[in-house]
């Protein structure tokens, strides 16, 4: 029961510290090839926003570019954490995101 309680804590320590080297790696979404960047960490906080000037006429098109970008951001951050997180948790236990 100690040894079970032991590895408990050593894989919570890891994930910490998985979440924490997370917080600095940042992922980008793009939308219509490049015309809209949002750069984000994968704990989701939001680093950058780039919007070419082609698109700052347009409001409605500018804010259906950064919903696509910020949604293809969110998707990138999601599949490098869950693959990084998986290397911390024992074959078959799933995440919960």
């Amino acid at each position: 029961m100690a040894n079970m309680m032991k590895q408990a804590q050593q894989m919570q320590a890891n994930m910490q510290k998985a979440q924490a080297e997370l917080a600095n790696v940042d992922v980008e979404g793009m939308a219509s090839n490049g015309l809209v960047k949002v750069t984000m960490a994968c704990n989701n906080v939001v680093k950058r926003v780039a919007i070419d000037d082609s698109v700052m006429d347009d409001k409605e098109t500018l804010e259906d570019l950064l919903v696509i970008a910020l949604k293809d951001a969110t998707a990138k951050a999601e599949a490098t954490s869950s693959a990084r997180m998986a290397n911390y948790m024992p074959a078959g236990m799933k995440l919960p995101f």
